[in-house]
């Protein structure tokens, strides 16, 4: 394997792990309102990501370097074509940052109430946001022979991409509520399992959907690269796409039986396995051209030299086997459920 298709697999992998850690932190986020009836309960929501949330966004500052050293010419096209999208995506990310670390900073009602609103409001648009970013690169935008996006920011709000963003934003509700089920216990954990069973067929119809639309765009070529398309793309793509949906259906199952650990392992599943199908369904383009198929940014006229390839895989085959052990150590240290009872009233 050429280590520019190696590089594209491992950013992959970095964004399914952005989405699959950082997608349950959204939900939580976007439902701390929902789920917590006083401040307590809405501080037990919190709590659950509270260990978590900073080393989750790791992922995306990885997956973007990742980017801007393998693919600069499509870190620079994206970043730059979707500068208002990302800018939204910048901020939303900031509101909720501070919103968690500040709520807290002084005892009145009324103060986290206000922070409480920015989590949710900014956990609910950087999800969204997320999903019409990655519906665009998908569908392909107009890139002309520079490799430059031409074409006003609006062009960016087409079908396929504000049915990605609601589908993804969906399933990071989702995904939040039945992690929250499994990290709390009372009234909180009820609810959480309640609003993921009447939610989740909303989900379920969205997730379908996308996957489908996806999987027509594969099969009839809308965004076909200067380097072809190949069956095996297709068929990796349709199998993923029915891994997340049987995936989706089998979280709603456990959740219904109050199995929620099997219940989120359900709901990563489905996230990762759409995530992965988005990329199956690039390759080997990284940034498809709806202008002209040759003109688009592909693995190999997209990529850096051989040079830098090599240097930044040894870098890696180093690096991420601890970053990775760490994580997986802080989940297990915080594995216990979180009561109401053991939240301060004055915190």
């Amino acid at each position: 394997m050429e280590l520019h298709t190696v590089w594209f697999a491992l950013i992959a992998f970095l964004w399914t792990g952005y989405f699959v850690l950082e997608g349950f932190d959204f939900g939580v986020g976007t439902l701390v309102g929902v789920l917590g009836r006083d401040d307590r309960e809405r501080r037990q929501v919190i709590n659950t990501i509270g260990p978590h949330f900073d080393a989750n966004e790791v992922w995306v500052i990885v997956a973007a370097g990742a980017m801007f050293a393998a693919f600069p010419d499509w870190y620079a096209t994206v970043f730059s074509g979707f500068y208002l999208l990302m800018l939204a995506i910048l901020v939303a990310l900031i509101v909720r940052l501070v919103g968690i670390d500040y709520r807290s900073k002084r005892p009145e009602a009324a103060w986290r109430r206000r922070w409480d609103v920015a989590i949710t409001v900014s956990s609910a648009a950087a999800a969204l946001l997320w999903g019409i970013a990655f519906g665009n690169v998908v569908a392909g935008v107009p890139v002309d022979a520079r490799g430059e996006l031409v074409g006003s920011p609006g062009a960016l709000l087409r079908p396929f991409p504000l049915l990605s963003g609601l589908a993804v934003f969906a399933l990071c509700v989702l995904h939040g509520a039945v992690f929250v089920a499994l990290k709390t216990d009372g009234e909180v954990r009820v609810r959480a399992a309640r609003l993921a069973r009447r939610f989740g067929p909303v989900v379920v119809l969205l997730v379908a959907g996308t996957l489908g639309s996806l999987v027509a765009l594969r099969a009839g070529g809308a965004s076909a690269t200067a380097e072809g398309r190949t069956a095996p793309g297709l068929l990796a793509a349709l199998v993923l796409s029915l891994v997340a949906v049987l995936a989706l259906a089998g979280a709603l199952l456990a959740n219904r039986r109050g199995r929620e650990g099997w219940a989120f392992v359900g709901t990563a599943v489905t996230v990762g396995a759409m995530v992965a199908a988005w990329f199956v369904g690039l390759f080997p383009a990284v940034l498809p051209s709806t202008l002209d198929p040759a003109w688009s940014l592909t693995v190999t006229n997209a990529s850096s030299t051989d040079y830098t390839l090599t240097i930044m895989t040894w870098a890696a085959a180093v690096a991420t086997p601890f970053v990775l052990a760490y994580q997986a150590w802080s989940y297990w240290v915080f594995r216990r459920r979180l009561r109401v009872t053991a939240i301060p009233v004055d915190h």
